[in-house]
């Protein structure tokens, strides 16, 4: 078999109708590079119904064509084209003639295009995707993950056909159980040859073996290996080892027709409410971020260098697990997360058989549900860094006895494919019940001096709170019952005031937080760490994303109306509640979350805005406080400014230009924070975190001064001449040296030689400004750029900004 990547040579285009159109102009296509998100580069639509959700881009119909010539001798062969991701309704042709679809726009999907294809010649491959009202948050459209070809032998190895178990691990040896589907496409009796190799993390062969493997005309076959590894080095995120399989198919002449090499790693996986959830055999709690999949500046494209980043950061954050909100993971960040070592929660589903949106996915649901469930599992098989599966998110039926039937069906599916993983599902306990909720809300505020307490008024002005008590509620017990039985581990939804409960009312309840409020984590961590059946937190969320926008706002009086909506209008870009924004840098509450985590032992710095001080401010339950880590706030010198430190430490010292402006209490006891009422003065902050008296650390910040200067600095000064890999420029303003500066200015570009600009922007959660401008402004002195290698060469990418110095860098594509 050969797997080439199949994503240079494209062209793309709004969706074109010749009848509804005839006689206007056609519209042209463009040429592109997959991945590509089509919906990146529309103008957003003030005025978009129930565009909050989408970020106020709309939806739309696309089309996507390629040719490419199909070599005579591949007469015979098996032709297979392989989509990581279409966003959605995909409906493919090759040379004009319907080739498959795949309703569902987070699958991996295969099209046999065997019998379309023409040997010899020159063919086409066209794709239709469209989106319309189908997603709650910002989903992207058209072809944004690879696409890959595959031409298979008349006898050959299942594209998804070696699947790996370690099912038996003692230090002296692995057992490696490696199961081989192996097809006869002839017409005629085959005797094949297999044989399969492990290599240890250093490249040496350590096992292997072979076998023999007879099969009928038109039929396939399993054969399997039972090797033994010697001393096998374990996989787990702090030790992330993999190992690799080599699989090879001969015939009886002994010539070749097929190799494989399969990455994966040996790991135990254990569970239980005593001990909790155990990779080799250690106990382990998971500090989960939940992700969505798009990439931020660059949309919804899914390109292997931006999900490694995304992983890599999150990790250096303190984060050990992610969750996939709320769809299967991509093949690219799979690999990333196996190499570098994150656990992974990969989730199938955000709706079953109820609608969350006007055409969502609820419509193909009963068709097509175990298509999409045996796709994900195929993708994430060999995947040690896959831990467990979510069947769904928030889905309303688990309140249901239908619910649990659902449940049930989904669970056991996933398990007859995977029994080497967990199955979990986040569910949401408001939700679950929301007519006993809806009825309740109908129901007048509860008078101050009654004795049935709070009303649902009161109640509301806290949605955690009131989220909490429905959920901790006998409807709740009683109605989710089912839907959690059918679970190896029960997922809740902001639902922490049942992890304690349910050790009494579910003894064999495990539990996993599988979303929880960002303001909360201290108070949750210590839930979890004290509770041995409850196994991890996932925040959300972990990274900033596109769409639900402003979730995680300060709302000001003086900005928007008392009791204005959830979300922002329009310009609002992000949601504005991740730990990491869309660019990559990390906010405020991913230091506080390191120090709760025990991760972080000095302390953290983070200043609220001076041009806010004093004013009311809401904050919601996604929301952390409206401040930066910068001392430099040009025109408030002698004005009121509340600087927040972070510690685990006893107390803290503030120290402005080397004058103290008070101690007070942190750690735990304080929710590991303290706050500091002071008044700005250019120069050096510290906070002198104290440990029994004596000092456990210190953090400063400096104010930027004298003439604003760019600062651009690449991640990699070389890389990879294809398409897969990325180079990320960040650009600061700073002072000559090398301080933050928090104003902002328009920065521009521009990129000469075999590479393109394929993202600018900056963190502004709420901005008009465009995706695919070669211009941006800064937001809070910072921009990112990303440069994509079209081939090899030197890649000269120009920074300037007015009033600055230009900036050359050289990157090497090689």
């Amino acid at each position: 078999m050969s797997r080439t990547s199949f994503n240079g040579g494209w062209q793309f285009r709004a969706k074109f109708n010749p009848f509804a159109e005839l006689g206007r102009i056609t519209i042209p296509y463009q040429d592109v590079t997959l991945p590509h998100d089509a919906m990146i580069g529309r103008a957003r639509d003030p005025q978009l119904h129930l565009g909050a959700g989408t970020a106020y881009f709309p939806g739309g119909a696309y089309e996507y064509r390629k040719t490419f010539d199909v070599p005579e001798d591949l007469a015979g062969k098996r032709v297979v084209f392989e989509f990581e991701g279409v966003y959605r309704d995909a409906m493919i042709h090759v040379n004009g003639d319907y080739a498959g679809q795949r309703p569902y726009g987070y699958s991996r999907f295969l099209i046999d295009a065997t019998d379309l294809v023409r040997a010899g010649g020159e063919n086409e491959i066209h794709v239709d995707a469209r989106n319309h009202g189908d997603g709650r948050w910002y989903t992207g459209a058209g072809i944004y993950r690879d696409v890959w070809m595959h031409v298979l032998e008349p006898v050959h190895f299942g594209i998804d056909g070696i699947r790996i178990r370690t099912p038996d691990i003692e230090p002296a040896r692995a057992m490696t159980d490696v199961e081989i589907t192996v097809v006869n496409d002839t017409a005629a009796l085959r005797t094949v040859d297999v044989r399969s190799e492990i290599a240890d993390p250093s490249g040496e062969v350590v096992a292997s073996g072979a076998s023999r493997v007879t099969l009928l005309a038109g039929e396939s076959a399993v054969t399997r290996h039972r090797l033994y590894v010697p001393s096998p080095a374990l996989w787990n995120v702090g030790t992330p080892r993999l190992y690799t399989c080599s699989t090879e198919l001969r015939d009886q002449n002994e010539q070749q027709l097929e190799t494989r090499t399969i990455s994966f790693g040996i790991r135990r996986l254990q569970l239980d409410p005593r001990a909790g959830l155990r990779i080799n055999g250690e106990t382990v709690k998971l500090r989960g971020a939940c992700v969505h999949h798009d990439n931020g500046i660059l949309g919804a494209a899914t390109v292997a260098a931006a999900e490694e980043r995304r992983v890599r950061i999150l990790k250096e954050a303190g984060f050990n697990a992610i969750r996939s909100a709320h769809n299967p993971i991509s093949p690219a960040m799979l690999d990333a997360c196996d190499r570098l070592g994150m656990f992974v929660l990969d989730e199938a589903f955000d709706v079953w058989t109820h609608d969350k949106t006007n055409f969502g996915y609820a419509v193909d649901f009963p068709e097509w549900w175990e298509r999409d469930l045996e796709a994900m599992v195929a993708t994430d098989f060999n995947h040690p860094s896959v831990i467990l599966y979510s069947i769904g998110n928030e889905i309303p039926e688990t309140g249901t006895p239908i619910g649990g039937v659902w449940g049930r069906r989904l669970a056991e599916k996933v398990r007859s494919l995977d029994d080497t993983r967990y199955v979990t599902n986040a569910i949401n306990g408001m939700l679950a019940v929301m007519p006993d909720v809806m009825a309740m809300m109908q129901q007048p505020d509860t008078p101050s001096d009654s004795t049935d307490g709070p009303g649902i008024n009161t109640l509301m002005a806290d949605v955690g709170d009131f989220m909490n008590m429905i959920g901790s509620s006998e409807p709740v017990t009683r109605k989710t019952a089912e839907s959690f039985g059918v679970l190896d581990v029960a997922g809740m939804n902001y639902l922490e005031s049942r992890y304690e409960t349910d050790r009494d009312l579910f003894p064999n309840r495990i539990i996993l937080g599988t979303e929880t409020f960002p303001g909360r984590i201290d108070r949750n961590w210590q839930l979890v760490l004290r509770n041995d059946h409850v196994i991890g937190d996932f925040t959300w969320t972990g990274w900033d994303y596109l769409g639900e926008v402003g979730i995680g706002r300060a709302r000001y009086p003086d900005d928007e109306a008392p009791g204005a909506a959830l979300s922002g209008d329009y310009p609002w870009l992000a949601a504005w509640c991740g730990d990491v924004d869309i660019t990559g840098y990390r906010r405020p509450a991913s230091y506080y979350r390191e120090t709760v985590f025990g991760l972080r032992s000095g302390p953290y710095i983070s200043v609220q805005r001076p041009e806010r001080y004093g004013q009311i401010v809401e904050l919601g339950p996604w929301t952390w406080s409206d401040s930066i880590s910068s001392w430099s706030w040009d025109g408030f010198d002698g004005k009121p400014i509340k600087v927040e430190v972070y510690s685990d430490a006893d107390e803290v010292e503030l120290l402005i230009n080397g004058r103290s402006a008070g101690r007070q209490p942190a750690g735990p006891e304080h929710r590991f924070r303290c706050e500091f009422d002071t008044v700005f003065e250019p120069g050096t902050v510290v906070a002198v975190a104290y440990r029994r008296g004596r000092e456990a650390g210190r953090f400063s910040l400096t104010s930027a001064t004298g003439p604003v200067t760019l600062s651009a600095v690449t991640d990699r000064s070389v890389v990879r001449a294809d398409t897969s890999d990325l180079a990320f420029v960040d650009i600061l303003l700073v002072d000559g040296a090398g301080n933050p500066f928090t104003m902002d200015r328009d920065v521009t570009v521009e990129v000469d030689g075999p590479g393109i600009l394929m993202g600018l922007g900056s963190a502004n959660p709420a901005t008009e400004e465009g995706f695919g401008a070669s211009t941006w402004r800064t937001f809070d002195g910072r921009a990112l750029a990303v440069i994509r290698p079209t081939g090899p060469g030197s890649i000269r990418v120009a920074v300037t900004s007015k009033e600055c110095e230009p900036i050359d860098l050289i990157i090497e594509a090689g």
